[in-house]
Parts: structure tokens; sequence; C-alpha cells
């Protein structure tokens, strides 16, 4: 019976109202997304191509040797770690795929961070804007991350734009929640110090807020960042180059072997990201 009565109910068309709303935003808005795909795509190119492919292996396997050296109160472990991962994956030929890895990682969390810190203050700061971003980011989080691809190939096409947007949605919200958590905590004598002293709002935020949330706004950073790397693979659905595409093509092969060696280079990395970001959060705080 209930089926009956269902049958009676018009079907909403969710489907139709979506791809006008798609093509109404892509041919109202292509003035904004044509520059984007361009000026960002060259930018990406000239940092995996330009900068990152021109530094010898060794001499990046080094440099980053060293930042997880001093950064983790020169300690060998770390650096260790990273001059055998990082010459494993030389070795196996993946150093190309690899910088193209590290640019989408490193250009999506930067613009998250870019991103997310703002918002994170402005929801601190505000009631309301607490109330709108925090549904916000709910839908964010519980998104499907494959989900994610479907607006990113309607406006940028395919390639690694799409793929650093389809990341830059899903790893923001950590940064925000982080930022608006670290602001929060801050204890109210020392916000009331500051007001008695005379500090103005920009004072405070820099000089107190920030300072003293520094540890919180890391922690949320590393989130992104990890969540920035998660992305790899799945952003390989639409072009993005990189480890994640050999993954994928393994996965469509069926090829075993290689699809392990380009998924343990992404586990290298992931590894030797996460304590280098760990390790600045312990010595800032």
């Amino acid at each position: 019976m209930l089926n009956n009565m269902l049958d009676f109910v018009p079907v909403i068309p969710i489907s139709e109202a979506t791809e006008t709303v798609t093509d109404w935003l892509k041919d109202t808005f292509a003035f904004l997304f044509d520059p984007i795909k361009e000026h960002f795509g060259n930018l990406m190119e000239f940092v995996a191509e330009g900068v990152l492919m021109n530094i010898p292996p060794i001499i990046f396997i080094i440099l980053v040797a060293l930042i997880a050296f001093f950064v983790t109160g020169k300690k060998f472990g770390l650096a260790a770690f990273s001059i055998v991962g990082l010459w494993l994956i030389y070795n196996q030929g993946h150093w190309e795929d690899l910088m193209n890895t590290v640019t989408l990682v490193l250009l999506a969390s930067l613009l998250s961070i870019l991103i997310g810190v703002p918002i994170g203050i402005l929801m601190s700061k505000s009631k309301v804007a607490n109330a709108i971003f925090t549904p916000i980011l709910d839908f964010m989080q519980t998104m499907p991350a494959f989900v994610y691809l479907i607006p990113a190939v309607a406006f940028f096409g395919i390639g690694m734009v799409p793929g650093v947007f389809a990341s830059l949605i899903f790893a923001t919200p950590p940064t925000v929640r982080f930022t608006n958590l670290g602001i929060r905590q801050v204890s109210n004598d020392l916000v009331e110090a500051a007001d008695a002293f005379g500090s103005t709002g920009a004072q405070k935020l820099f000089k107190v807020e920030l300072p003293m949330a520094k540890a919180t706004i890391m922690a949320g950073i590393n989130q992104t960042v990890m969540l920035a790397l998660s992305m790899v693979v799945i952003a390989s659905m639409i072009g993005a180059p990189g480890l994640g595409k050999e993954v994928l093509s393994s996965l469509q092969r069926a090829s075993v072997g290689p699809g392990f060696v380009a998924g343990i280079g992404i586990v290298i990395l992931a590894i030797i990201i996460d304590r280098i970001t760990q390790n600045i959060n312990r010595k800032e705080a």
C-alpha cells in the first residue's frame, strides 16, 4: 500500500535542477573558471617541471633529510628514513611521479591553509559565522571523497587543477575547525589582560590569541596536509599526475607489482610529511 501511495508523489527533479545550476554557473562564471584553469595550471606545471624536477634528486633528498634532522631536534631517525625512503622511490623510477604528487599536495595544502585559517578566525569571533560555516564543514567532511570529483571536473575539466580543487574541498575543514577551536580555548584571563592594556583587536589576535592557539592550529594543518595526500589516488581518476596515477593504472590492469611500488612511495611520502609537521607542532608548542 505504501508503494501505491508513493506512486502518486511526483519525482522531484533534483538531477535536472543540479544540471541546470551547474550549467548556469559554468556559463556565468566562465570568466573566472577559465583563467583559474589556465593560469593555475601553468603555475602547477612551473612548480613541478620548472622547479622541483630541476632539483637533482640527491640535492632534494639531502634537503628533506636536513629539514627532518633539525625539526626533530637533531635526531637521525627521520632523516635516515627520509634518505632511504626517497632514494627507494628514485631507484624504482618514480621520481617524476613523486614531484607531481608533492606539487599537488603542496599547493592544495597551502590553499587550504590560506582559506581555512581566516575562516576559522572569523568563526571564533562571530556566532553568526560559526552558525553558517559549521553545517557547511559538516557537509564537506561527511561527503564521500569521490563526490568532490564531480564539481571539479564540471568546472575545470581534467588534469591537476581539478585534482587540487577536489583536494582543497576535502582537506580544508580540519584547519578551519582547529583554528576556531584553538582561539576559543585561549584563556579568558589573557584576553582580558590584553584588553586591559588597551590592545586593539588586531594586536590581541596576532600577539595573544594566535600564538597561544598555534599548537592547535598546527595540529589542524597536519591533518589538512595528510588529507590532501590521501586524495592523490582519487584525484588521479580525473587526470591528476603523480604516484596515484600509477596506483590507479595498476589497479585497472590488475598489475600488483607496479601498484605496490607506487603505493609504497605514497606511504613513504605520507610518513615523512606527517612526522615533519608533527615535530614542527611539538617544537612550536
